[in-house]
């Protein structure tokens, strides 16, 4: 019997802050700190006007920290003080000299406010497109957890540069007719080219997914998916590449379907173990022409007290000083007793701990998958 998809749950979206200026009590107290240590050093080497010119130094400071109207009053008591000093002191000083340092101060409060303008319009530009990046990557990959009529999956995503999104690793998770269908995958290579390669297949696996009614015809369409992004960048002049998934399939049976792809197997966690469960290992998308061997379609048990553990070769290929990899169902043993929301940030953190300085060199995507049970799946409805 069919059932209509459900919706999935959104987490809410970090924004990205610019930067935060002092509060306008700690900035006259700044400004004032700074004065009583000008005067006092002018006071003691007995020349205020030499010392003075140290003020334009707030004008600078201040235009990279605090917002336009404070770095104006910063620059109006900087301006104050130094005609104060002109007007009342230096007479030490020769006459050019001391409108030579009034100039340049007003030079430097210019540019200061000048600099102030310019640095929170970049920020705000850049709030802009850092909102526009997290609304499309969470087109492409959607804030977990997400939950389903049959399972709820918790999980981390890091991209191996902080600067960016979305890198070569994805997932998703899809309701259809058939049950809940999981993606979890790894493009080949990095870089803009290997994104455009997961949002083909993230798009196909979407629309399969409520489509076709078993898996090996959605891994079918999935690697289609594939071979025509390889066809129309091999003609602008870039790489072909493959891409290893591992696609789920879970109802309200207590089994799963799998097809593995080339991709890292998934962990079975119990009460008191850990087991890989066996599945063929099969070519990854866009090399099924390379091979005659047809997608077999494994099956396992997945019982409502276990955790189902995908993950992406970036947590099982983090190295030691010594070149070991990260021994993924020896720190299970260890770890997987934790709750399954708790348990992939815990796994990205001891990988870190791990590796130490010569990890993170790859993207790493770690999911939990865990049975609802039906009365909570009831109440959801």
């Amino acid at each position: 019997m069919s059932r209509p998809p459900r919706q999935h749950s959104a987490a809410p979206t970090a924004s990205r802050e610019t930067v935060q200026p002092p509060r306008t009590g700690q900035l006259l107290l700044g400004m004032l700190t700074v004065t009583v240590l000008v005067a006092l050093i002018g006071s003691l080497a007995n020349s205020v006007m030499a010392l003075v010119g140290l003020l334009v130094f707030l004008p600078a400071a201040a235009a990279a920290l605090c917002t336009v109207r404070q770095t104006a009053l910063v620059c109006a008591w900087t301006a104050l003080l130094g005609s104060s000093a002109f007007l009342t002191g230096g007479s030490d000083i020769a006459l050019a000299d001391r409108v030579l340092l009034l100039v340049l101060t007003a030079c430097l409060i210019a540019a200061s406010l000048y600099a102030c303008r310019r640095r929170i319009h970049r920020e705000h530009t850049m709030v802009r497109l850092h909102s526009a990046a997290v609304a499309m990557q969470q087109q492409i990959l959607r804030p977990l957890p997400l939950l389903t009529e049959d399972v709820q999956v918790d999980g981390v995503y890091e991209p191996v540069q902080e600067d960016r999104l979305v890198g070569g690793d994805i997932y998703d998770v899809v309701e259809s007719a058939w049950g809940t269908r999981v993606l979890i995958g790894d493009v080949q290579g990095k870089g803009l080219a290997a994104v455009g390669a997961a949002f083909a297949v993230i798009g196909s696996f979407r629309e399969a997914a409520h489509r076709e009614p078993t898996l090996t015809a959605l891994v079918d369409a999935l690697d289609a998916s594939v071979t025509r992004h390889n066809s129309s960048v091999a003609r602008d002049g870039d790489d072909e590449r493959f891409v290893t998934v591992l696609v789920l399939n879970i109802d309200a049976r207590g089994e799963v379907q799998a097809v593995n792809c080339g991709h890292v197997p998934p962990q079975l966690i119990a009460a008191h173990s850990v087991t890989t469960p066996p599945l063929d290992n099969g070519v990854p998308l866009g090399l099924a022409a390379l091979t005659t061997e047809p997608v077999r379609v494994g099956r396992f048990p997945f019982p409502g007290d276990t955790t189902l553990l995908l993950s992406t070769d970036g947590l099982t290929e983090s190295r030691a000083a010594d070149g070991a990899f990260y021994p993924l169902s020896d720190r299970l043993a260890a770890l997987g007793t934790l709750p399954p929301s708790d348990l992939p940030r815990a796994l990205q953190q001891d990988a870190h701990a791990y590796a130490g300085k010569t990890s993170p060199h790859d993207d790493i995507a770690i999911l939990t998958v865990r049975r609802r049970p039906p009365h909570r799946a009831s109440a959801a409805q």
